[in-house]
């Protein structure tokens, strides 16, 4: 059982613990979590991927990511922007996603919220969270990685008054979290620092 400190992973380098329950942890913790992520598409599927797993782990949204991405066009905020009410009523029925109403409505709303923006503004509005490292105490343990934080909460803030749903503070640190906003990866951790 861990105490929430890294842990050795199947190459023997230390991880941390939530990452070695599967190989696609495995490989989603060195490749991606972490690791920054630009570009108004990339980040609003990383947007519209956390507000979907809300309420469920992670691994249930990575295994179907393949599939969320067939289903909503790559996650191109035009293409999404455009879909209508018979493509809503496809994705009800796709069993390569979670089908679940609310959220889907939220990513094509969200979608034709951002369709409107000049491109680079979703890219920026999000950046402009990023914490002050010297802030920020590096995590020895995963009891010191925090939920949420005065940025995240800053973020879901600006994400809802611009109109974007389906947004709270813990999703927006998750999204910080896995798009290097932050970097999460314990002290010890061998993907501490890789995004830099």
């Amino acid at each position: 059982m861990s105490d929430g400190t890294a842990l050795a992973g199947p190459d023997g380098a230390p991880r941390c613990p939530w990452a070695l329950s599967t190989e696609d942890y495995v490989a989603y913790h060195d490749e991606e979590w972490g690791r920054p992520v630009h570009g108004d598409d990339a980040l609003y599927e990383r947007l519209c991927l956390e507000a979907f797993q809300s309420g469920l782990s992670w691994i249930t949204i990575l295994r179907r990511r393949e599939g969320f991405r067939a289903a909503f066009s790559g996650f191109r905020i035009a293409d999404v922007a455009a879909f209508t009410e018979a493509d809503k009523e496809r994705l009800l029925a796709d069993p390569g996603i979670i089908r679940n109403r609310a959220k889907i409505e939220a990513t094509v709303a969200n979608a034709r919220v951002l369709a409107e923006w000049s491109p680079g503004d979703l890219d920026a509005l999000i950046w402009s969270h990023v914490p002050d490292p010297a802030t920020r105490q590096v995590p020895k343990t995963l009891a010191d990685v925090p939920a949420v934080t005065p940025e995240s909460t800053a973020l879901a803030k600006a994400l809802k008054k611009q109109g974007i749903r389906f947004v709270g503070p813990t999703t927006a640190y998750a999204l910080m979290q896995a798009c290097g906003l932050v970097d999460d990866h314990l002290e010890t951790c061998v993907a501490r620092g890789a995004q830099l």
